[in-house]
């Protein structure tokens, strides 16, 4: 039998794009392989971060450049973090890579936990780049989002701390926090994944089942909100005309109760379908999560595509990429960029493309022979929020020149 393809697949926001170039539409893109084929990626807003046979690439608009003698990243618009064996360094993008802004050396022992995880701490690709965890807060996992910051303990509890304001920390409250604090509405539900967005967050328990909370402007959370709905009922009324849809009108208040903005504490989220999830990654303002039956699904904010159903549609219900189902690919694990989703696929076996050799998606860095890396990273976007709500949404990230193998 031949034996299984893997390839990885992008829907949304491209790096041409961000370069003020023509995009290449709304439909999925695949990812060049390179040596070796990919084996993870680390998307930012204008660039990605790939992992090949052959070590760490920086992709952008046209562009490519070699990483040598690194094995894991954490990229943002602003610095690009890397990881070796002896040391974890930053630099500023387009200041290339011969003085860096921070270095911290690494001690030799037991293989580490995934980027942003250092030893004692973890990373961010921005200043102070690193921060000292509490003593006793064993994390296997963390996610950073842009004001807020989520870590897996060794035994599945989650802990929750930064800006609280969109009920992101999931406390029940929209009070920030400044240490670390037990998310005490998933106590006793071991987690075993986790994910922060721009300002919500997600977690899938051993069980395979769903939690939502946070800011759900978008559609984010899967839960019924109330732009979206609007948006709606003006698309109807530009097809049906607004006589005809005037009885739905009279009841604005009652389908109002059921709207939600903010949901500050974790709320289970089921699929359609109620398949169980095996990993969940969050962009800006949409979510994606893959089954433990190869099926991916996204919700969401949508203008770039990114949800991949083939239009820039958002959608606050959960809808399977039905892209994947088609062409009989199964999907192994996904990686949202701000305004982009990253899925890894198995591909049916057949005589068109040659066997690939990369490593399968998420497996054992220890058994895949390669550095341990995280299967679903969220890349934080670069600018922090002082103000009572977050920044234009649809404008730009500031996007810094292209960094350069020194």
């Amino acid at each position: 039998m031949a034996a299984a393809r893997r390839a990885w697949l992008v829907f949304g926001f491209s790096t041409e794009e961000a370069a003020g170039q023509p995009g290449p539409g709304l439909g999925p893109r695949r990812l060049e392989p390179g040596p070796g084929g990919i084996r993870r990626v680390w998307p930012a807003w204008s660039y990605v971060v790939v992992e090949t046979g052959a070590g760490l690439e920086v992709r952008s608009a046209g562009r490519r450049r070699r990483l040598r003698g690194w094995c894991e990243a954490l990229p943002s618009e602003t610095h690009l973090v890397l990881r070796g064996a002896a040391a974890a360094r930053a630099w500023r993008r387009g200041a290339g890579l011969r003085a860096p802004a921070w270095s911290r050396a690494l001690p030799r022992g037991p293989p580490w936990h995934p980027l942003p995880l250092l030893p004692g701490g973890f990373a961010t690709p921005r200043p102070p780049f690193y921060t000292a965890l509490p003593a006793g807060l064993r994390a296997r996992r963390l996610a950073l989002g842009n004001e807020h910051v989520l870590v897996l303990g060794a035994n599945g509890e989650l802990h929750a701390w930064g800006g609280g304001r969109h009920g992101q920390l999931g406390h029940g409250t929209l009070e920030s926090e400044a240490q670390p604090r037990l998310v005490e509405a998933l106590a006793g539900v071991p987690m075993r994944a986790v994910a922060a967005g721009g300002w919500h967050s997600a977690s899938v328990s051993e069980a395979g089942d769903l939690y939502m909370w946070g800011w759900n402007e978008s559609g984010q959370l899967a839960l019924p909100c109330k732009a979206l709905a609007e948006e709606r009922a003006q698309g109807e009324d530009a097809g049906a005309g607004a006589a005809a849809l005037t009885p739905c009108r009279e009841q604005p208040a009652a389908e109002a109760a059921t709207f939600i903005s903010i949901q500050a504490l974790p709320a289970l989220l089921d699929l359609p379908q109620e398949p169980e999830v095996s990993e969940v990654s969050c962009g800006s303002r949409h979510t994606a999560a893959v089954t433990r039956g190869g099926e991916l699904y996204t919700w969401g904010w949508g203008k770039y595509g990114q949800l991949g159903h083939g239009d820039d549609a958002s959608s606050d219900r959960p809808r399977r990429v039905e892209h994947l189902v088609a062409e009989g690919l199964w999907a192994e694990a996904v990686v949202c960029g701000p305004w982009t989703t990253y899925v890894c696929v198995q591909e049916p076996p057949g005589p068109q493309r040659p066997p690939s050799t990369t490593s399968p998606c998420g497996e054992d860095p220890a058994a895949a022979g390669t550095s341990p890396g995280p299967t679903h990273p969220s890349a934080p976007q670069d600018r922090t929020h002082t103000d009572s709500a977050p920044q234009e949404l649809n404008s730009e990230p500031e996007a810094g020149l292209q960094l350069h193998e020194g």
